[in-house]
């Protein structure tokens, strides 16, 4: 396989709800104005709690600075893995599984903090930029690596990289164990072409920046069976969206499209509270079980909380095995 280091350095920042207004001229013309801006990678990540923005240098310079805007220090690099232009077969698992045990995993071993973002199209792993020569050095023997500079794909050796960081040499301390909630929603990823954007405009801003806004003096944690989280990518021209099928029913049929088969997900979140930058091997800890079950996983990193979605094709069998990887993880920390 072909480990690809795209050509984007990422800033990961949140915005609070109270101070929303104040960024939602920005956050729209990253959107829907991309010829008025040279952002090439945008996310933006609704939760009970804020807005998650990973963007590009070009798209963080629309972001002022203002007490309503928190940003994590770090420059980070996206890492994407093709499998040499082959297809997997629909009875594999799909998403961060495929990664879990080649990327996830190694990396967790060698204490390197990882921000996952999965969207319809693709598993981008989020790595720090000064953890790239250990990136490097942990999987050059599993993957061919390449970095892209200038639109161009240029090969990537263990020396190369190294920049005077190595393996630390340490044990890696037993990663932290946190509480799962499983909320009710049911969510679907699906993608649209984005020339017509401009036809979902309105219901697009509706459901980002006035749906369910926060009652003055509500608590995020009032009612979590069924959580807000609504999540738009726009990654060098391909746009991807998660919603629950409650917010999925405002938008035109029409213009979203899935997988054939049309799956609903469900939503296991991760950490009781918010779990920083700095902690190793919580996407491991959650994509291993389900890689060793040979379930469908999609994981999407939010600035507090981690959000793993699966498929409970069977109820019967398939989601028992979920929840059963979930208590072996979290040792009874499961929340239904």
């Amino acid at each position: 396989m072909d480990l690809h280091i795209l050509d984007h350095k990422l800033r990961v920042t949140s915005i609070s709800k109270t101070g929303l207004q104040q960024y939602t001229h920005p956050l729209i013309k990253l959107i829907f104005l991309r010829n008025r801006t040279r952002c090439k990678f945008f996310s933006l990540t609704e939760t009970p709690e804020n807005y998650t923005v990973v963007l590009d240098e070009e798209g963080f310079k629309e972001l002022q600075p203002s007490e309503h805007l928190q940003v994590e220090g770090s420059t980070w690099l996206p890492l994407n893995v093709v499998s040499n232009g082959n297809t997997s077969s629909s009875s594999q698992a799909v998403g961060v599984t495929k990664i879990a045990k080649s990327v996830i995993a190694p990396l967790a071993e060698q204490h390197v903090s990882v921000f996952m973002l999965s969207t319809y199209q693709t598993d981008f792993i989020l790595v720090r930029e000064k953890d790239l020569s250990v990136v490097v050095e942990t999987l050059v023997e599993e993957f061919n690596i390449f970095r892209e500079e200038g639109g161009e794909s240029v090969p990537v050796h263990s020396q190369d990289a190294c920049n005077g960081l190595q393996r630390n040499g340490r044990e890696v301390p037993h990663a932290t164990v946190h509480p799962v909630l499983i909320p009710e929603n049911q969510f679907c990823v699906m993608s649209l072409d984005p020339d017509t954007l401009p036809a979902i405009a309105t219901t697009l801003i509706d459901v980002l920046f006035y749906s369910n806004s926060p009652k003055e003096g509500a608590s995020v944690d009032q009612d979590m069976k069924c959580i807000k989280f609504f999540s738009f990518s726009l990654i060098d021209g391909y746009v991807s969206l998660v919603m629950d099928t409650e917010a999925q029913r405002q938008f035109p049929a029409d213009l979203l499209f899935t997988s054939s088969s049309g799956e609903l997900w469900r939503m296991a979140r991760i950490g009781g509270q918010p779990l920083g930058f700095d902690e190793c091997g919580i996407v491991a800890q959650i994509s291993q079980p389900l890689a060793d079950s040979d379930i469908s996983a999609y994981y999407i990193s939010t600035f507090s909380f981690d959000h793993a979605l699966v498929i409970p094709d069977h109820p019967a069998c398939v989601y028992f095995a979920i929840l059963i990887c979930w208590h072996s993880v979290c040792r009874g920390y499961v929340l239904v």
